[in-house]
């Protein structure tokens, strides 16, 4: 961060006492702190945990992990429920956090958690956010998620702890 998210002044490093070396607005006089978007991914399973849920949004052909940011004022677990309701009409029984990863691309600290759904139907998918979803056996989910993504590290770091 070079400028001041408040004025647009330009930053400067200052110590801070415990911290180290902080950009600092000088007509502020406030030190800025990095500031990223955060978002939860999820690890959809069905009740038996048996099938894992991937989606397909965007136009694009990669199966990858339900997802969404965070919103003001609302906590990750929230955030779980209402995105996993939003895009696939399913209600989440159970969570539990598993790992975070900060995602460069978007500047976006990923919060990802698996949590169980009451039943399998896709009926309610939202088709305006998913152009796609569907119900992969724990293999299939590992061959089938996309490669060499944050999905699938979060995917295999899941399968791997159980």
């Amino acid at each position: 961060m070079k400028y001041c998210y408040e004025c647009g002044n330009k930053l400067i490093n200052k110590e801070l006492e415990n911290e180290g070396i902080i950009p600092y607005c000088e007509k502020c006089g406030e030190y800025r702190f990095p500031i990223f978007s955060t978002a939860v991914s999820m690890i959809v399973e069905n009740a038996d945990k048996t099938k894992i849920l991937l989606i397909q949004q965007y136009g694009k052909k990669n199966n990858v992990l339900v997802a969404g940011y965070i919103n003001k004022g609302e906590n990750a677990e929230a955030a779980v429920i209402r995105e996993v309701m939003e895009e696939t009409g399913l209600k989440v029984k159970t969570m539990y956090f598993n790992k975070s990863e900060y995602f460069k691309n978007t500047n976006t600290l990923m919060l990802n958690y698996s949590c169980t759904v009451e039943d399998e139907s896709l009926d309610h998918l939202n088709t305006v956010e998913v152009d796609k979803a569907e119900w992969f056996t724990h293999e299939q989910a590992v061959d089938n998620i996309k490669k060499n993504s944050l999905a699938e590290r979060f995917l295999l770091n899941y399968l791997n702890n159980l």
